[in-house]
């Protein structure tokens, strides 16, 4: 459950601007925002797509700094009502139109910061998805770094040792004399090396990047977004809660992610696939060995891919910016505070849009 991740993490201070009001933009504005999202993935070459805990609450597993997260109610000396287990919960409906959007070759990557692996759940396949902050269905090999799925969730977080001896040899690999850890970050360890690079790689190539339930408050895992921007490609994001990045967002939705998603779906044509635990990796790691780890031969692709691209090539720096009627977040000393100067659809977006309404 994420209160148990929670506790069992090491005490940590700072862990970001806890329980800021959610907001919602109206039903009309949400179906507008909706076609321009979905006008920019079918535009798109590259789209890479970034979730946090917010995808996941419409599993029971409850977000971290909402009104009811995690952090914001420990503060107040209590617990949220609804925490199902990790083992029980099934991905979402944002979980299940993902994989199918990359299936159908609309979206290229998933970064994830969740570790509750629903992703891993929903049958995504591993050179599509980087897990910055760890999963709780897999263990990694202290030696040859290989990872395996398990059928049901650490006891443990932190890297610990778990005595499980290797499996490399099991699965394909050469024998390996390394023992299984948890594959769970704490506050202190860095982000694993590949997943890393893949979502650099992957941020710096995308001509768009979908932001979808978080407050991109975590670095480094919340700036990689901006490498798209950085190198010209448009940035959106979907969340209840206003993000340290929308004030260089391309287009803001504040509405349920499920809800979006499955309105673009709509525009886009496609429909949704269920649910279906023959996919499930969790399950299948119930009677053999399944090999978690991020294909080699992947990382040095996309290296390449990411040269030919990017290397030589200035970023920007100076950010185009129009003003909008909501409110926007700027942060003074450690806090979240309104302003008036908040963003919306830069003017290049509104342009786009205008056939769309016409």
């Amino acid at each position: 459950m994420s209160c148990n991740y929670a506790e069992s993490l090491s005490p940590y201070k700072h862990k970001g601007v806890l329980g800021v009001p959610e907001k919602f933009d109206s039903i009309a504005k949400v179906n507008e925002k909706c076609l321009i999202l979905a006008d920019l993935i079918s535009k798109s070459k590259h789209v890479v797509v970034h979730t946090g805990a917010g995808i996941s609450t419409s599993a029971g597993i409850p977000d971290f700094r909402g009104p009811n997260g995690v952090w914001t109610l420990e503060r107040e000396g209590k617990k949220p009502t609804t925490n199902i287990s990790f083992a029980d919960a099934k991905p979402t409906n944002t979980h299940m139109m993902l994989k199918k959007l990359v299936e159908c070759n609309k979206v290229q990557y998933i970064v994830s910061q969740n570790i509750d692996g629903l992703h891993l759940k929903s049958g995504l396949q591993r050179k599509y998805l980087a897990e910055l902050h760890g999963n709780m269905f897999i263990d990694e090999c202290n030696l040859c770094k290989r990872q395996f799925v398990r059928s049901r969730p650490v006891e443990t977080v932190g890297k610990k040792c778990s005595g499980v001896p290797c499996a490399s040899g099991h699965a394909g690999g050469r024998p390996c004399r390394g023992r299984l850890y948890d594959g769970v970050l704490d506050w202190e360890h860095s982000l694993p090396e590949n997943d890393l690079l893949m979502s650099e790689w992957h941020s710096s190539i995308a001509d768009l990047s979908i932001c979808l339930g978080t407050t991109l408050q975590i670095i480094p895992s919340g700036n990689l977004p901006l490498e798209t921007v950085k190198y010209g490609g448009k940035l959106v994001i979907c969340n209840l809660q206003p993000t340290k990045h929308d004030n260089k967002a391309d287009l803001i939705i504040n509405y349920y992610v499920d809800d979006v998603l499955e309105k673009v779906m709509s525009i886009l044509g496609i429909e949704t696939s269920e649910y279906n635990e023959t996919e499930d990796f969790t399950k299948l790691a119930e009677t053999s060995i399944v090999d978690w780890t991020i294909n080699r031969k992947d990382v040095i692709l996309m290296e390449k891919m990411f040269k030919s691209k990017c290397k030589g090539v200035k970023k920007k720096r100076i950010l185009i910016k129009t003003k909008r009627k909501s409110t926007d977040l700027s942060t003074v000393n450690g806090n979240i505070e309104n302003d008036d100067k908040s963003k919306i659809i830069k003017s290049e977006i509104k342009e786009e849009n205008e056939p769309l309404n016409a």
